[in-house]
């Protein structure tokens, strides 16, 4: 799965690169999308050329074990390129943060080439929980990040505080590859498919603004 989502990826950037003169990506955290960070470090390609921006991120900061900007940059070790964050220092993930946030992405002139997304077996995707507090700007609004607090499950651990790129933010991507593992996620990508509520299942944002999307999954 690592090998072939990173060719979509590079295809992607590659075809920005060329069309526009950079290439913009968006990248989740999480460990099944570790292989395809670390296979995309190894190949030699362009990547002074692009801009990773994280899809979401606990609100924490990078010396924290479960930051994903610490994270994506040691998966991306070796990859000369601009990562963008989420996460602003001394401050709440309340909207004055996000504000903050949104002016360091207003540099990307262009829609994000590729978009890398995984899923959990709540349903979620980005930081998009089912009923957070936060969800109906997420997924409903024209900002481009938004700050999300979670109710606290055994998947969002204790960092229930987020910052979130939107449904607006990432709908509009050339190219949207949705990578799940195992045989809970697709039982839960089965469910997510079917009518029913988004606040429940929030991935269905995602799935019916863009049916066109690459669904990867890997037992």
């Amino acid at each position: 799965m690592a090998e072939r989502v990173a060719d979509l990826v590079e295809g992607a950037l590659a075809s920005g690169i060329m069309r526009d003169g950079r290439g913009e990506l968006a990248v989740s955290g999480g460990s099944t999308p570790e292989g395809l960070y670390r296979t995309l470090a190894r190949r030699k390609f362009a990547w002074s050329d692009v801009t990773a921006t994280l899809v979401d991120e606990r609100w924490v900061g990078r010396d924290h074990p479960r930051s994903n900007e610490a994270f994506i940059r040691e998966a991306f070790r070796g990859a000369d390129m601009d990562i963008v964050g989420l996460y602003a220092a001394g401050k709440s993930p309340a909207p004055a943060a996000a504000n903050d946030i949104s002016s360091r992405l207003q540099r990307r002139k262009k829609p994000f080439d590729a978009v890398v997304l995984g899923m959990g077996e709540d349903g979620h995707t980005a930081s998009w929980f089912p009923h957070a507090k936060g969800l109906d700007v997420a997924l409903g609004a024209g900002d481009r990040v938004c700050a999300i607090t979670a109710e606290k499950s055994a998947v969002t651990g204790e960092e229930v505080d987020r910052m979130t790129l939107t449904l607006s933010a990432l709908s509009d991507a050339a190219t949207i590859i949705l990578m799940i593992a195992g045989e809970n996620k697709r039982a839960t990508f089965a469910k997510a498919k079917v009518a029913g509520p988004v606040e429940a299942m929030p991935v269905r944002a995602i799935l019916r603004a863009r049916p066109d999307l690459w669904v990867c999954w890997a037992p």
